[in-house]
């Protein structure tokens, strides 16, 4: 493919009548962006480090949008990282200065919340469309590198300002009770939150992250100019945050894709078609599973699977991805062997 060729012809296949090419495509972004950005090779232990660090692990599961097109949320677990509350304790009455000094380097090299600036006569190729439907920019050949360096920094530019930059909307109150409530953001963006510096409270241990703009997204820049979408980025210092993002990516992980209307609709006609409980034709046991089977063959037969997520099966892509291999657990038979094993009462 030319160089000047945007990706947004890229997107035209993963969004194309063809399934089986936006699937395709699909899948070899996400293997890219672990092999180039992750940097993740199991097999050359010695390679040079990711973007985010040496990756141990990784888990990431894909889940269609409304349009049918796929997306991937993914889990990685970085060698050597501490737990949160290691960190806490190595931050408290400021013990570790060293640490605490070379954490917040990190932090501030890794996350940005600014917008770059660029020079006014600075021109790319993202000036006129989306920076999000272009390549990003490469190094072209003979290019000095204050050349190069200058255009990627006006890339980088415009991709923040159409990506990360917040602008309020009605979802961003809709929490708001009214009245004299205060009329604040549930995103914590606002112009007031900024911040120039991160700051350590070491009688707590809690580390509050720069914020040169208020109401631009956290951002890592090598992740956006590659990926070119919008991101996210947190650090997660805390015990209470890591149990609340444990839960929501546990909950997205394994959220249902049938919409709540569609499945009651579904329990309804199951429960029409079993009709009314004869004590003569089935015992109360039989008739509960019969219930349970008429639920969920209905469930089942109203779940909604875009062409992209059938054409991944078919090709053996499947719905997640992972670095290491796993063997299916059946809990049931594990829950019983544990019991019969050590049996409590508080659990039943």
């Amino acid at each position: 493919m030319d160089q000047d060729v945007s990706s947004s012809w890229v997107q035209s296949k993963l969004l194309s009548g063809n399934p089986f090419i936006g699937s395709e495509f699909f899948d070899l972004y996400i293997r890219t962006f672990v092999r180039t950005l992750l940097a993740y090779d199991p097999d050359k232990p010695d390679k040079e480090p990711g973007i985010l660090g040496r990756v141990s692990a990784y888990y990431g599961c894909v889940e269609a949008q409304g349009r049918g097109s796929l997306h991937c949320h993914m889990l990685i677990w970085l060698e050597g990282g501490l737990n949160p509350n290691e960190i806490r304790d190595r931050l408290l009455n400021g013990q570790d200065a060293e640490f605490t000094q070379r954490l917040v380097r990190y932090l501030d090299d890794t996350i940005a919340t600014h917008i770059p600036l660029r020079s006014e006569n600075s021109r790319l190729q993202s000036d006129k469309p989306h920076p999000c439907h272009l390549r990003h920019v490469r190094r072209q050949p003979s290019e000095t590198d204050l050349s190069y360096n200058t255009r990627l920094l006006a890339d980088l530019s415009q991709l923040v300002s159409k990506t990360q930059f917040h602008i309020h909307s009605h979802t961003c109150y809709k929490y708001w009770k009214g009245g004299s409530a205060p009329k604040t953001c549930r995103f914590e963006l606002d112009q007031s939150n900024s911040r120039e510096n991160t700051t350590v409270d070491t009688t707590t241990g809690e580390l509050t992250l720069r914020q040169l703009n208020g109401l631009v997204n956290p951002y890592n820049p090598t992740i956006l100019s590659a990926l070119r979408c919008n991101m996210d980025i947190k650090f997660i210092g805390s015990g209470t945050s890591a149990k609340a993002i444990l839960y929501y990516i546990t909950d997205y992980i394994t959220k249902s894709q049938l919409k709540a209307h569609i499945a009651f609709g579904a329990l309804d006609v199951a429960i029409k078609k079993i009709g009314v409980y004869k004590r003569e034709e089935s015992t109360i046991a039989e008739r509960g599973k019969q219930l349970l089977n008429k639920c969920a063959y209905a469930m089942l037969s109203h779940q909604e699977l875009s062409a992209q997520q059938v054409a991944s099966f078919l090709m053996d892509y499947g719905d997640y991805y992972t670095s290491h291999r796993f063997k299916p657990l059946q809990w049931i038979h594990f829950e019983k062997f544990i019991d019969d094993q050590y049996h409590s009462n508080e659990c039943y």
